[in-house]
């Protein structure tokens, strides 16, 4: 398990900061998206394993095409239920470069769970290429790159509208985005109905979609985050029993000094 990153979730987020995808918008402030109640908020809230798994669905099939995950390794996967023989076929489906071999080349070979996830590109100007001049953010911390931002990358991701106000007129390349700020967007929107075929059944509806990839999106920023909350129960009940106890022995320390 990789150790947590922080401090760098503001980092370069086309998704939430047009200027470093090359993009100018509208000015204005992005509205405040809708809460939608996560099950990992609260000191005793945990990722839905299900819905994350969907949204590990989600982000291969739709979104690793352009967005890389540079801090997930395939291994990580465990944490989210998978087999360890699930996530040697899910690593298999990718190859890496490796090497130098004997004779100092560099070889391709297929992936293995200790391997990160695989990027869709090899370098920053041929992801910029690809996408006419904007760079596709890495996901890892997306989540964490603005406050209440799983809220936002739902609301984003379900916020798309082909119907433009009066009074916007959109930039060529540019899509309108009800919670973008400036309602112009360089991505394209990602999710339709039935973009995937859910393993488990599940109806893939926009709004599930959405709310199962940024599930995914939210463990992948911050992995350990139920182990964290775990150990800090632990070290409250601690404190209180601590507690207890030092008061009980002051207690009986200062009623012999009273007598």
């Amino acid at each position: 398990m990789r150790k947590l990153i922080s401090g760098a979730a503001g980092a370069v987020l086309a998704i939430a900061v047009s200027t470093n995808a090359g993009t100018a918008f509208a000015a204005g402030e992005a509205p405040v998206p809708p809460s939608q109640g996560w099950s990992w908020e609260g000191i005793f809230g945990t990722f839905d394993k299900a819905a994350a798994q969907r949204g590990f669905q989600v982000y291969k099939e739709v979104c690793a095409g352009c967005h890389a995950l540079e801090y997930i390794y395939f291994r990580d996967l465990e944490e989210l239920g998978y087999s360890e023989d699930e996530i040697k076929t899910i690593a298999a489906e990718y190859e890496v470069e490796d090497g130098p071999d004997d004779d100092g080349e560099m070889f391709d070979r297929t992936a293995i769970a200790s391997d990160p996830f695989v990027r869709p590109y090899r370098n920053a100007n041929e992801a910029r290429s690809a996408n006419n001049g904007a760079y596709p953010p890495d996901l890892s911390l997306i989540v964490e790159a603005r406050p209440r931002g799983a809220d936002y990358l739902y609301a984003l991701l379900t916020g798309y509208s082909e119907d433009v106000p009066d009074g916007i007129e959109l930039q060529e390349g540019m899509n309108y985005n009800t919670w973008f700020k400036g309602n112009q967007i360089a991505m394209a929107q990602p999710l339709y109905e039935d973009s995937v075929e859910y393993a488990d059944g599940t109806p893939a509806t926009l709004s599930q979609m959405a709310s199962d990839v940024t599930t995914f999106l939210a463990w992948a920023a911050e992995p350990n985050l139920e182990q964290c909350k775990s150990m800090g129960i632990k070290v409250m009940i601690f404190l209180v029993v601590l507690l207890g106890l030092l008061i009980a022995l002051k207690r009986k320390i200062w009623a012999k000094v009273e007598h």
